[in-house]
């Protein structure tokens, strides 16, 4: 085992412990153990944890058996953190530090984890120990896994909000979906095969990618027919309309909603909702060039009044290409784009698939539709050029123009993919830039300007310039006509 002194945040997601693998006498494998002595300070943020979709607080006295749904729970959601040795207050709060006398008296839960992950991945632990409080508490670090995994009563558990619930017979088919062990892409269909083997899709295709063979054999080939049927994937991308035999599962919707609020409402819509159909192939660029055009049409107040809103072509274009090749066809939900007058939003329905998270979506790979994401690299001048690179270009182009990253939203069902028109300076330097060029400046200019919905929030940033002698009050104007403008000391 190990010992050291760390500075320790509840909230962190360790990397780099010390676990080495080693046998002992029964031929069991043991973990080399950190025991890690926490401060006081650090001892109170803990026992402040309110449970919760990320973490859970355990007492000792809880059985293995309880202790494997807490576990299979977080694997298979999003990972998360347990604390065993921390008895729950009344109401779920005042918890109260109890941990193990010594860390051979952890040997039942440990051998959970033992059995839970037999090669040793996908979890981290650690005891922690604080002066003054009484035993060890076990910290552990459960990571988000590939393969779903099951409590010891055999059955697999999700993490919803601070529960473990039991996933039933017909939740599971999704569950599978969701880790990647099944794609709803292969599935077969019962419409004709003519529906891709004499489509104008699949002969333009045939033409260019591929002039020597014919579409039947080929497309059987590829697996995109068994049978006497086609399959999913061989619908999305090879038939005219895709849409008639799987309804209201594969189109994009396009919504234009003038209002920075955080929803959007019936009567902020611009018109009703466009409907872009079509193989998979037409659909993105046809959503990509439809987006751009009505983001075109969107005005802002910059510091030389108002000017067309801009977004990198290349994050509008990789975001939607991703949204269609990697959103779950099994969930009966079309992807959603939003336009609002500071951001874009684009839902792809189905939860991010197998190890993918929000914290690793930039790095780790994993296709959840692979036959579609092979195959429709094969069109020409395909969507997903740059495989596996999209979401990191999409992120690059937006720092391009000095514009905030895009933020990545796991919901139930879905992702969202926010793109928010905020500049990567900071509201106070924005102020000032804009006080260059003119005379005043107001509460609405500023949340207009930087995208900041909180009249509050901006009140808080004119007070701060005030304290640091950049601005002053304009005078005379008082409440809702309130204006600041350059400090005379600072022209």
């Amino acid at each position: 085992m190990t010992f050291g002194l760390r500075v320790y945040s509840p909230s962190t997601r360790a990397t780099g412990y010390d676990h080495q693998n080693k046998l002992d006498r029964g031929g069991y494998r043991r973990m080399s153990i950190q025991k890690i002595l926490v401060l006081k300070n650090q001892v109170y943020k803990i026992l402040q944890i309110e449970e919760g979709h990320f973490e859970d607080l355990k007492a000792i006295d809880i059985s293995p058996a309880k202790l494997t749904k807490a576990i299979s729970a977080f694997a298979n959601a999003d990972g998360g953190e347990l604390y065993i040795g921390i008895d729950e207050g009344p109401n779920g709060k005042n918890h109260s530090w109890r941990g193990f006398d010594n860390m051979e008296a952890a040997n039942g839960h440990l051998q959970v984890f033992e059995e839970l992950f037999p090669l040793g991945g996908d979890f981290l632990y650690e005891f922690m120990q604080c002066d003054g409080h009484p035993g060890l508490v076990l910290h552990v670090i459960i990571q988000k896994t590939k393969e779903i995994k099951r409590a010891s009563d055999g059955k697999p558990y999700v993490r919803r909000g601070s529960q473990s619930l039991p996933v039933g017979a017909d939740r599971l088919e999704s569950l599978r979906r969701n880790k990647g062990i099944t794609s709803f892409e292969s599935e077969t269909v019962p419409a004709p095969i003519d529906l891709i083997t004499n489509s104008l899709t699949v002969i333009d295709f045939m033409l260019s990618s591929v002039p020597t063979g014919e579409p039947e054999p080929w497309l059987r080939k590829q697996m995109m027919i068994v049978g006497d049927k086609p399959t999913v994937a061989g619908l999305l991308l090879y038939s005219d309309e895709p849409q008639a035999p799987l309804p209201k599962r594969c189109a994009i919707k396009i919504y234009r909603y003038k209002t920075t609020d955080p929803q959007g409402s019936r009567e902020n819509l611009a018109f009703d909702p466009l409907t872009i159909e079509g193989s998979l192939y037409g659909q993105i660029k046809a959503a990509v060039a439809k987006t751009s055009e009505l983001i075109e049409e969107v005005k802002i107040l910059g510091p030389e009044g108002l000017a067309p809103i801009t977004y990198p072509f290349e994050t509008l274009h990789e975001i939607i290409t991703n949204a269609v090749i990697h959103r779950d066809y099994g969930t009966a939900d079309d992807v959603h784009v939003r336009i609002f007058d500071n951001r874009v939003e684009v839902e792809s329905p189905g939860r991010l698939p197998a190890h993918i998270t929000t914290r690793n979506i930039l790095k780790e790979r994993f296709s959840r539709n692979g036959a579609i994401v092979r195959l429709i690299n094969k069109f020409p001048d395909p969507p997903n050029k740059d495989v596996g690179e999209g979401l990191a270009t999409a992120f690059a182009a937006m720092k391009k123009l000095k514009l905030k990253d895009p933020v990545i939203e796991e919901l139930e069902n879905s992702v969202l993919v926010n793109i928010r028109h905020e500049r990567l300076g900071s509201p106070e330097e924005i102020v000032m830039q804009y006080l260059t060029s003119h005379e005043e400046i107001n509460n609405r200019t500023v949340r207009a300007l930087t995208g900041i919905g909180s009249e509050n929030k901006v009140k808080t940033i004119f007070l701060r310039l005030i304290d640091a002698g950049q601005i002053e009050r304009v005078p005379g104007k008082r409440g809702s006509a309130s204006a600041y403008r350059m400090a005379t000391s600072s022209e």
